[in-house]
């Protein structure tokens, strides 16, 4: 056999650069880089491999370990999962900085690589600098806290060891059923050692990804169950996404008169003009799709993992004879709200039950009058929003809608957190598939302006990409905006700075509190408590600070004349938007489940709890 002798670093630089992937006979590269922040644990093993590598990846400089596993993801997330970043990092905090990235990616199912440094293997230097000691068991060390949020974990221990890691790495980063972080930990010394590899190790693989194909038996079940309905009802995920299933969803909702409600994935899947695209579905839906989700006998859910915003926190369907079909890649997500498993690839599902349901000249019973009738009257509803204006100030609702006016419907939004994402569910209006990146398995603050950068990476050229964020996600982090400018990929910043974290802020008053601890207030002396006067942050002087322009308004026109400015610019902008707070969008026909004091001593929360109660006992229980 032949072999090349290389230390474990290069050996897998130099596997991840022959790494494709084949889905529906297109071919393309899998691996398309690596991100990475340098320090003791890979600067000598992968910093010397990839400084050294003359293959295809590229190497982009992280500015935080966590922010550039966001932009992975988002990356991978635009590209529908067929290409990916890996990412690599020191030992310690460095690596335990991706553990939220890690988490982000895994409860999204999107697929992204983890490469942190770790401790000695050979335990001679312990205790090494950032190395937490068990004293239970010296094979743990930091890197062990991936474990829960990875869907493969490996150490790489002896450098021949990382054949099987890392062809099983790639096994679960293309599978659609079982894609998330993959974390491949490597100790600082492993890396370096050397080892004859067996040529063969590093051919050209091609990975192939097969759509899954239901059984006949299946299909007809599920054709018994629709047939047998007069009112279903559509709920469209991200798998229709990355089934590449758009048309499909198109031509099933058409020929068979059913309604689609959007979740935070799957939302773009179909223009928002579609006569049958009712918005958003559950706890941020629509007033549209959720009156048609009370009354629906059916509901199909395509590529979705039914969450608790997308189902109203299982709340949404009155009913009593509505039963569920999920159509999903995945029999863990189609089993759930006790649903009619239709375990297969949506694209595939959705042809094979448009054929034998035209056989059956089926026809839902849904009054094609009312349904555009609740789809105008919420049109209307968005129209009133986007032009609502407030005394002193800029309304949120208005905002978004100016920025939705403006930009072009190839270009992108990137969001995350806060009142953001409801209020872009319900009122954002997208004509194109794609242009929609939300992250809203994980809601994970400081997604928005690393995600920004990761989608303008996997973006056409001509497609301009805003990251929607607050000023409290901005805090939290931003540092990927550097990496932009760095990188020379242009992204626009749109934050809407409204004095704190007032989504929860919000939500504390809507279950009877007073409001505690979430606005940007200096503490007073009167009481101790942050109740003192807003603070003062000029947003757009620390985006100028950082390289990029920045720009601030406080009116219409200001925020008109900033996009077009924005929009000439050659390097990355924040727009910095004073907004007033509470002036999001209020919630249609839905509910959210909150743990709400059971005990106290504020009659205003005793009054939630009550409501509380009764939501809880009308809602479905598994």
């Amino acid at each position: 056999m032949e072999t090349i002798r290389l230390t474990m670093a290069q050996a897998l630089v130099k596997f991840l650069d022959n790494q494709y992937i084949s889905f529906d006979g297109e071919e393309r590269k899998f691996v398309k880089g690596v991100f990475g922040i340098f320090g003791h644990g890979n600067a000598t093993g992968i910093g010397e491999a990839l400084e050294h590598h003359t293959g295809n990846l590229k190497y982009l400089q992280g500015k935080n370990e966590q922010g550039m596993v966001h932009a992975a993801t988002a990356y991978a997330k635009q590209k529908n999962r067929l290409e990916i970043y890996a990412c690599t990092t020191s030992i310690g905090p460095g690596a335990l900085n991706m553990v939220t990235a890690a988490a982000t990616a895994t409860v999204n199912r999107i697929p992204v690589l983890l490469l942190p440094g770790d401790i000695f293997a050979s335990r001679q230097p312990d205790p090494v600098l950032q190395q937490i000691e068990d004293q239970t068991d010296f094979t743990i060390s930091s890197n062990d806290a991936f474990k829960p949020v990875s869907k493969y974990w490996d150490r790489v221990s002896r450098p021949e060891q990382l054949m099987t890691a890392a062809l099983n790495a790639m096994r679960v980063l293309t599978d659609p059923v079982d894609t998330g972080a993959v974390t491949l930990a490597l100790p600082q010394d492993v890396q370096a050692e050397a080892y004859d590899y067996p040529v063969e190790f590093f051919k050209k693989r091609v990975h192939y990804i097969e759509r899954l194909i239901p059984s006949d038996e299946a299909v007809e079940r599920a054709i018994q169950l629709i047939t047998k309905k007069k009112y279903p009802v559509i709920i469209a995920g991200g798998g229709v996404h990355y089934s590449f299933a758009t048309k499909e969803l198109a031509k099933f909702t058409e020929d068979f008169h059913i309604p689609v409600g959007e979740t935070q994935a799957g939302k773009s899947a179909l223009s928002w003009k579609h006569a049958y695209n009712m918005g958003g579905m559950g706890a941020n839906g629509s007033m549209a799709s959720n009156i048609l989700a009370k009354e629906a006998d059916l509901v199909i859910a395509i590529g979705s993992r039914l969450t608790d915003f997308s189902t109203s926190s299982k709340w949404a369907f009155d009913n009593p004879d509505v039963e569920f079909l999920s159509i999903n890649v995945s029999g863990f997500d189609a089993m759930k709200m006790e649903s009619q498993m239709l375990v297969a690839d949506a694209k595939v599902a959705l042809q094979k039950l448009t054929e034998s349901l035209e056989l059956r000249d089926y026809q839902s019973k849904h009054d094609l009058s009312r349904l555009k009738d609740l789809k105008d009257e919420w049109t209307k509803e968005v129209d009133h929003y986007y032009s609502q204006t407030v005394d002193n100030g800029l309304s949120q609702t208005r905002v978004i809608g100016e920025i939705n006016k403006f930009v072009e419907k190839k270009d992108i939004i990137t969001c995350a957190a806060g009142s953001m994402p409801g209020d872009l569910l319900r009122l954002w209006r997208t004509t194109e598939p794609k242009t929609y990146n939300m992250e809203y398995g994980f809601s994970c603050m400081g997604y928005e302006v690393a995600g920004a950068f990761g989608a303008k990476l996997a973006a056409d050229d001509d497609q301009e990409v805003y990251a929607f964020v607050g000023d409290g996600s901005y805090l939290m982090l931003h540092s990927e905006l550097v990496t932009s400018i760095q990188e020379n990929k242009k992204i626009t910043v749109l934050l809407l700075d409204n004095n704190g974290f007032q989504c929860i802020h919000g939500l504390q008053i809507g279950q009877g509190s007073e409001g505690f601890g979430n606005e940007f207030r200096y503490r007073s002396e009167e009481d101790n408590q942050l109740s003192g006067d807003y603070l003062d942050i000029d947003f757009a002087a620390n985006a100028r600070s950082l390289g990029a322009k920045g720009y601030t308004v406080r009116t219409i026109d200001e925020l008109k004349e900033a996009l077009e400015k924005a929009k000439q610019e050659t390097v990355s902008t924040l727009i910095d938007i004073k907004v007033l707070p509470e002036t999001n969008s209020g919630t249609y026909e839905s509910w959210w489940h909150l743990g709400v004091a059971e005990v106290s001593e504020s009659e205003k929360i005793k009054k939630a709890q009550m409501v509380m109660e009764a939501h809880k006992s009308k809602a479905r229980k598994y």
